[in-house]
């Protein structure tokens, strides 16, 4: 008797494939060509695995890359003034400079007030980052201090005039590029690099981490900075954030050196927050801050990539947070209006001497700037004179947070 393709049918019949320990239903449990079929779906299994987890990655990586907006304008205009910029400074550290911007043009800016076609920084922080990285020195400039603004190139490809002005007016001058210029000729600091962040960008990044804690004395109501909150510790969110540190008629003394300090506080606590839960290294909690970093800053093409950045933020990763250091540069009221400011001095260049030879700053609050410690000079145990101390100027750590 026969099957319908003629093969003698029953045990008579092929016992398989010809492979030993085989059968008529196929390998025996436990033969070397089971354990050879099922090493070969597990290693396709895991083929398939890590070639969807690098898609994955790449896209991802793709997306926070795409995310970033390069700004080369700036840099063509340095490079047409390169002779008059001061030299590199220290070997390994770096000067960023960090613009916020007040411009209401954009998604999400126009609720602040009518786009004019001019925008100015409100907020200017020069950060300097150690050779090394054991410390890191955020230095903020005044919008209102007193200073030279050099010719610079208009949105329009006019130029202004040399001037003598307010800070800020050099970003509605020229952008950043003029802000630069501006702040080299004033401090001989050369900024290597830039990132100018936007009134949306910020809610987004103080967002990505689930908001900031900050304590207040008394409740506030102001409407131009779009806050109302209670007295008392809590955490700001987005706008609630934007407007604590937009905030100046309702909180204090109405002053902007007031408004600086409070900056510097959030700042503190946000740079405190993102080390103090591991955000740098969770990939779960990272990515959404890398999400919202990414699109929330302009940068110069040295920083404008997800490796860039990437780099940066690792090489930040060991600064302690007694190391993150806050301030504001020297001044006070300016002689012939005291509505503006101008620097003081000599502690206003010993500061930027320092930033410019990378040697430590110490800040304290409440120190007055440039203030020495009593032992100033003092023999010490050989009985030849100690080095000078570093001056000790008024500021805060990050360690401190917002609540301190």
């Amino acid at each position: 008797m026969t099957d319908s393709a003629g093969t003698p049918a029953g045990p008579e019949g092929p016992a398989g494939d010809g492979e030993p320990g085989t059968g008529a239903d196929g390998p025996e449990p436990g033969t070397p060509a089971r354990k050879r079929h099922w090493l070969r779906w597990t290693a396709l299994g895991c083929s398939v695995v890590l070639l969807g987890a690098a898609a994955t990655g790449w896209w991802l990586y793709r997306k926070l890359d795409g995310n970033i907006t390069t700004d080369t304008s700036a840099e063509a205009e340095l490079r047409a003034y390169e002779k008059e910029r001061p030299s590199p400074g220290a070997l390994g550290a770096q000067n960023i400079l960090m613009i916020g911007s007040d411009t209401r043009s954009g998604k999400g800016n126009r609720k602040y007030g009518r786009d004019k076609g001019t925008q100015r920084s409100d907020t200017t922080i020069l950060l300097h980052l150690s050779a090394g990285r054991k410390r890191a020195t955020a230095v903020s400039v005044p919008r209102d201090l007193m200073v030279w603004i050099p010719s610079c190139r208009t949105a329009d490809g006019t130029r202004t005039r040399e001037q003598f002005a307010q800070f800020n007016w050099a970003y509605e001058f020229g952008g950043t590029a003029c802000t630069i210029r501006t702040l080299e000729r004033l401090t001989g600091i050369r900024i290597d690099h830039h990132m100018v962040v936007d009134f949306r960008g910020f809610k987004k990044m103080v967002d990505a981490v689930d908001g900031v804690e900050v304590c207040l004395k008394e409740p506030v109501n102001d409407p131009d900075a779009h806050l109302k909150l209670p007295a008392g510790r809590q955490t700001l969110r987005g706008e609630q954030a934007l407007g604590f540190v937009r905030a100046r008629k309702s909180l204090g003394n109405g002053s902007d050196t007031e408004r600086m300090d409070r900056q510097q506080q959030f700042l503190g606590a946000l740079v405190n927050k993102v080390q103090s839960n591991g955000v740098l290294l969770n990939p779960t909690k990272l990515y959404p801050v890398l999400d919202a970093a990414t699109k929330a800053i302009t940068t110069d093409p040295g920083l404008g990539s997800l490796r860039d950045l990437y780099d940066l933020a690792r090489s930040m990763r060991s600064v302690p947070t007694d190391k993150v250091q806050f301030l504001t540069v020297p001044r006070r009221p300016y002689t012939y209006d005291p509505n503006r400011d101008e620097l003081v001095q000599p502690a206003a260049n010993e500061l930027f001497k320092r930033l410019r030879e990378d040697a430590p700053v110490v800040v304290a609050p409440g120190s007055e700037d440039g203030e020495r410690a009593a032992a100033d000079g003092k023999p010490d145990d050989t009985g030849s004179r100690s080095p000078e101390p570093a001056p000790t100027f008024s500021g805060r750590n990050a360690a401190e947070g917002a609540c301190s």
